[in-house]
């Protein structure tokens, strides 16, 4: 048999994404941040893509009102009047109060205005609980030694205030035997605040605990031999074991209560991450109005200084014209992208309060089962496109702040052949556990017998999945004795 080559024709269809199709997908998923720092980076990109000013008219009429009620220039008037700012100025200040305003280090001196640091040099930030072990340990009476195996368990430290390094780790790191290690790790321990660079949690309960007084006390006796039992509130039998009255366990309980787990998160770095709404929703009346949040987003058009559309530039080379030509395409589709990404927003945003009326109306109870197909099929769009459009977007309604996903969720079907939406339940659920006595917690089973008589009939693994989504304990996890 002979091997040959040959040339054939075949005819296929395939699926091909275009940059300017790629573009729109990715920023229909975008949120409204996001796409604030896309567009102001197209901005300074591209050459041809312009902001245009917003309300030029208006703001044309108000300096022309504002330059009517100027007084009339020195010129007109004949009258000049000199201004003096030398030391005659500098003597008028009041200087006691400039003085008790500036923070001064230490021993500072300035002999003229331009040697003092300005405001923004003195501004502070607020310290790491690294930052702050490291300053105890710099103040501490150490050998060198001592403050090199110190800043190396301060490195180990995580934000909790854990130390989560082996004492083997740390000797070999800086060629030291372990007993060494554990001496300065309990003077690491002494620092401020109580309780850090413990190596696990009762470690730091009990230094807590001696730093108040207590060594010796039945707290300190829990801590060391039944923190399980306490975990597990088995009062009774912590009693019976240490001899004394359950009244006595439950006050040592309350004080192990108040101390802190985390002693470090007081240094926490975290920032609050603030959510800004995409889409408003108000009632009007008797209906619904949508707006969209389009607050910081710049009003984009072509750059009038270039050549307008379909115009040559017979004045520059064939690769500046083309250059030109490329970012004058790019910017087309950026604008037509953000409008297209706006009206499909709108739209899902409108099915949305279509199909959610009643929880609009009446609250989280009246939430309905919706599905993305639901959607989809109301507006005429792909089920994937509904999906990229609710991600990371949020909706602000009379009932409170929402993620577009949270008015997707599944259908439980109630007495009567209707349904209910998941997160209703849910929502039931959280009530009958905030209502419930402390004392004696809802099993699980419980749960759903007290929903059945709502006519909402689950099985007790579904309120068990419920509730963990919720973060709720068990009932024995959420058992109070005081």
């Amino acid at each position: 048999m002979a091997i040959e080559m040959r040339q054939q024709m075949k005819l296929s269809q395939q699926l091909v994404m275009t940059p300017q199709l790629q573009q729109a997908i990715k920023l229909l998923q975008l949120s409204r941040i996001e796409l604030q720092d896309v567009v102001r980076q197209e901005l300074e990109e591209n050459p041809v893509l312009d902001e245009a000013p917003e309300l030029e008219e208006s703001r044309e009429a108000e300096l022309l009102e504002l330059r009517e009620k100027e007084p009339a220039p020195a010129e007109e008037t004949g009258e000049f009047k000199e201004v003096k700012a030398g030391e005659d100025t500098l003597a008028e200040m009041d200087w006691d109060y400039y003085i008790e305003g500036y923070n001064f280090s230490a021993g500072e001196q300035y002999h003229d205005d331009d040697d003092r640091p300005s405001y923004e040099n003195i501004l502070t930030k607020k310290g790491s609980l690294a930052d702050h072990l490291m300053w105890q340990l710099n103040m501490t009476r150490l050998t060198e030694a001592e403050t090199r195996v110190g800043a190396e368990i301060i490195g180990n430290i995580d934000e909790d205030g854990y130390f989560r390094a082996s004492l083997a780790d740390v000797a070999a790191t800086c060629q030291v035997d372990e007993p060494f290690v554990e001496t300065v790790l309990v003077k690491v321990q002494e620092f401020d605040p109580v309780g850090v660079a413990a190596r696990d949690l009762r470690e730091s309960l009990l230094a807590q605990v001696r730093h108040l007084g207590m060594a010796g006390s039945l707290v300190e006796a829990i801590l060391l031999k039944h923190l399980k039992d306490l975990e597990t509130r088995r009062y009774k039998q912590i009693a019976r074991e240490e001899g004394v009255d359950v009244n006595d366990i439950l006050m040592a309980a309350k004080i192990i209560a108040s101390l802190d787990p985390k002693p470090g998160r007081l240094f926490s770095q975290d920032e609050v991450q603030y959510i800004s709404a995409d889409i408003f929703v108000y009632k009007v009346g008797d209906d619904y109005v949508v707006v969209l949040n389009e607050d910081g987003l710049p009003n984009l058009r072509l750059n009038p200084a270039y050549a307008s559309e379909g115009k040559s530039h017979k004045s520059l080379d064939a690769k500046a014209e083309e250059y030109i030509s490329d970012k004058m395409r790019s910017a087309v589709w950026l604008i037509k992208s953000i409008q297209q990404r706006q009206r499909t927003i709108y739209k899902v945003a409108r099915s949305l309060v279509k199909f959610q009326r009643d929880f609009l109306d009446r609250g989280i109870e009246y939430l309905k089962p919706l599905v993305l197909r639901d959607i989809a099929e109301d507006i005429g769009m792909h089920e994937s496109t509904i999906s990229r459009v609710t991600t990371n977007k949020y909706m602000q309604t009379p009932q409170g702040l929402f993620e577009l996903k949270y008015f997707f969720n599944s259908g439980i079907s109630v007495t009567g052949g209707d349904f209910i939406a998941s997160e209703s339940v849910k929502n039931k659920i959280k009530e009958i556990v905030d209502a419930e006595d402390p004392r004696k917690p809802y099993s699980d089973q419980r749960l759903a017998e007290l929903l059945a008589k709502d006519n909402i009939e689950i099985a007790r693994r579904t309120v068990t999945k419920y509730r963990e989504m919720l973060r709720i304990g068990s009932s024995s996890e959420r058992k109070r004795m005081f």
